[in-house]
């Protein structure tokens, strides 16, 4: 039986939309989603969120996992573009509730949006002043019910 160090919601979350059809054909490939900000774009983020609960550590945990959609650093593609990606990742996520695990893995139970769905511009640093960088993101932050393997 496997513990709650087994549990990890971003690899779990990266690995389902990196074979998820309906992501892949919207982004253009399993190379436009990673756990880093990089090209080719747009490029789907999966990084580890700042909230949830390990609750008593006897059995399910929650954890916040976020989801940043970049566009190019030229701004394409467009907000209506930039949503409809981001919407996809994020009911591709919310799907994780509905599938069928094998006794070896970890189950995601539940997931619940923390956050809207919404535009969160880049930024850079100079001179101790942050500065639009013209490139375009999208972020959400969805909760993941989850328990070990079996």
């Amino acid at each position: 039986m496997g513990d709650q160090a087994d549990a990890d919601p971003v690899s779990i979350a990266l690995a389902h939309l990196r074979t998820d059809s309906t992501v892949l054909a919207a982004f253009g490939g399993a190379d436009h989603i990673s756990g880093l900000v990089e090209a080719p774009w747009p490029h789907l983020r999966v990084t580890q969120g700042p909230g949830g609960s390990l609750r008593d550590l006897r059995w399910a945990l929650t954890s916040d996992v976020i989801l940043e959609v970049y566009g190019a650093p030229d701004g394409s593609p467009g907000d209506a573009e930039m949503r409809r990606l981001g919407m996809r990742a994020v009911l591709a996520v919310k799907a994780l509730q509905d599938k069928v695990y094998g006794p070896a893995e970890p189950v995601v139970s539940r997931v619940v949006p923390a956050t809207n769905l919404a535009p969160s511009p880049v930024t850079g640093v100079g001179n101790l002043m942050e500065l639009a960088t013209g490139q375009s993101r999208w972020t959400a932050t969805l909760t993941l019910t989850l328990r070990p393997p079996a």
